[in-house]
């Protein structure tokens, strides 16, 4: 498509130069607690020696995604906080289309590696290390790299589809297809369902089947004893806690025709930064196993 728009205007959270400044302030104290978070829980599993079961192996790509995730969108929206002129090139924003949702689909994926990995060791505790070899892991893994990358790539495709001719004005904080869809001088009706049928059959159809993992694995517990159900059910809450935080802003946003709404960029502050920020503390705050291989990682370091 031939386009005479080289460049965008990213409108940010807000206009008013006072929020702004505050904006600045407090999203990069949340930036840097979400690269410090995911960057320790990374570090941590890499180099103890406690924490090489199928679990930790998903947390560990579950909090590289989340700190790859949170450094595509959080630094333009830190920087244009504070500039006078917050553009972003034609080049650039296809970037940040395909690396927001190749990260954002990667993580999605983990997780449903993560609910399968409860599941088999709940429900199937017997065959867990044979089923959840580590051969197995590695093969997932690579291939949830494969279906991000898929993901990732037809929303691009289907953005540099877009012809922009006009107005240049994003009003988001970062580049996304449903923004970008308001700017097109061309019918978009067939492009967003392309869009509904990607992104939003990915987030309804992971979450539905999150959510069936999690019945299952509750109806499962009836059958173990009283310490087995406290130890599981405190796993899966810290899981299903993560799920809901992501998938429901996230099916909010890609689900519905293309129309936007005041909130929708609120919604979006809490899945693009406020869910990689909290992963970490629901998975080290509520596991005394990484908490104990942190403690001995900084008792070196010492």
């Amino acid at each position: 498509m031939n386009n005479s728009v080289t460049e965008f205007i990213l409108f940010g959270l807000t206009q008013d130069v006072k929020k702004q400044k505050a904006i600045f302030g407090i999203f990069l104290i949340l930036y840097l607690l979400t690269l410090l978070g995911n960057i320790l829980i990374v570090v941590t599993i890499k180099t103890s020696e406690t924490l090489g079961s199928p679990m930790y192996f998903f947390l560990f790509y579950l909090s590289f995604a989340d700190a790859c995730f949170s450094t595509t969108i959080a630094p333009r929206l830190i920087v244009d906080a504070l500039s006078q002129k917050k553009t972003i090139s034609y080049k650039e924003c296809m970037t940040q289309v395909f690396a927001g949702h190749f990260f954002g689909c990667m993580e999605i994926f983990v997780l449903i590696l993560m609910a399968f990995d409860r599941y088999v060791a709940i429900c199937k505790p017997l065959r867990y290390t044979t089923i959840m070899n580590r051969r197995v892991c590695g093969v997932l893994i690579i291939l949830a790299w494969v279906g991000s990358c898929i993901h990732s790539s037809a929303q691009m495709f289907l953005a540099l589809k877009l012809p922009f001719c006009g107005p240049n004005v994003i009003d988001h904080y970062f580049c996304d297809l449903q923004p970008l869809l308001k700017l097109a001088c061309m019918d978009t009706y067939v492009i967003n369902l392309l869009v509904v049928s990607n992104s939003g059959a990915i987030c309804m159809l992971s979450f539905t089947l999150l959510l069936i993992s999690y019945v299952v694995i509750l109806y499962s517990l009836r059958n173990h004893s009283a310490e087995g159900r406290r130890k599981a059910l405190s796993t899966c809450t810290s899981h299903f806690i993560v799920v809901v935080i992501f998938f429901g802003p996230c099916i909010f946003i890609y689900t519905r025709p293309p129309t936007t709404f005041p909130v929708d960029k609120m919604v979006a502050v809490f899945y693009t930064i406020g869910t990689p920020l909290l992963n970490p503390l629901i998975y080290t705050l509520r596991n005394a196993e990484v908490k104990n291989a942190m403690k001995k990682l900084r008792c070196l370091k010492l």
